[in-house]
């Protein structure tokens, strides 16, 4: 095995170590929505839900993440919700979500890392041939805010881009969701000179603790009273009960007016 190779898989292990306790800062609070600017800094992204049924307040003003072509909602002037899924590796839940998502004709966004691509190529092939989004969650989920050399932000994005190529025959899709929703301005920079646009999310709940999930219940709870117009809905496909409530779920949006829309509607 060569040394670079030896290297990617080793940073890969301890990435995926991070991803198994990945916060995603869905529950974090933000600051009231005059103070919400982009951090210069290293900041995790985190969300205030103030109204229910209305968008919440993220730690970053969505036009002020526009300018680098970065988003945490869509058309708020729309019943419109994005379905997005972090895929870290293949925990037997996947195709029954690509399933659903089928039987609903909802589009959706998997962001994907190294070793999703390596351990589960065919179904990484399913979500492409299905006409899904597959996007970059990097190679190996580090905390990219702690990554200053744009050399080394863009190889973790460009060794995923490869990778992909290589088993799909695909050119990967440039939509970037930054690893435990770590971000810094800089980030934001590199991500726009790569052609990437960032996705951060406006809707989550904890749902990755494969050992500690939820019940239906209580992801009703958190998904249903919480959506709103040009929400950017983020779920872990590692989810038994994410698989196991997404059909009733799309359902009860559906039945709220709401329509699935695929994230090349928001603006480039």
């Amino acid at each position: 095995m060569g040394k670079r190779r030896w290297r990617r898989l080793a940073a890969l292990a301890l990435g995926l170590a991070a991803l198994a306790g990945c916060g995603d800062g869905s529950g974090g609070a933000a600051p009231a929505a005059g103070d919400a600017a982009v951090p210069a800094s290293a900041d995790n992204w985190g969300l205030s839900f103030q109204t229910e049924g209305q968008a919440p307040v993220g730690n970053a003003g969505a036009e002020e993440l526009e300018r680098y072509n970065a988003y945490y909602l869509g058309d708020t002037g729309e019943k419109v919700i994005y379905l997005t899924f972090d895929c870290g590796y293949e925990n037997g839940y996947t195709e029954r979500i690509l399933d659903v998502l089928k039987a609903h004709n909802a589009p959706a966004a998997f962001f994907v890392v190294g070793h999703m691509v390596e351990s589960a190529p065919e179904i990484v092939r399913r979500m492409a041939a299905e006409g899904h989004i597959v996007g970059n969650h990097t190679y190996h989920h580090p905390d990219m805010s702690a990554i200053a050399e744009q050399e080394a932000f863009q190889e973790e994005l460009t060794s995923l881009e490869a990778l992909y190529r290589e088993t799909t025959g695909r050119e990967m899709s440039r939509f970037y969701r930054p690893p435990q929703g770590k971000y810094s301005q800089e980030n934001l920079r590199q991500a726009q000179a790569l052609g990437y646009r960032t996705v951060f999310w406006s809707l989550a709940y904890v749902d990755w603790y494969t050992d500690d999930q939820p019940t239906a219940e209580e992801a009703f709870s958190k998904l249903i009273p919480r959506i709103h117009d040009g929400a950017i809905v983020l779920l872990h496909s590692t989810s038994r009960t994410n698989a196991e409530i997404l059909d009733e779920l799309l359902t009860r949006w559906e039945g709220m007016g709401y329509r699935f829309a695929s994230l090349e509607e928001l603006p480039a």
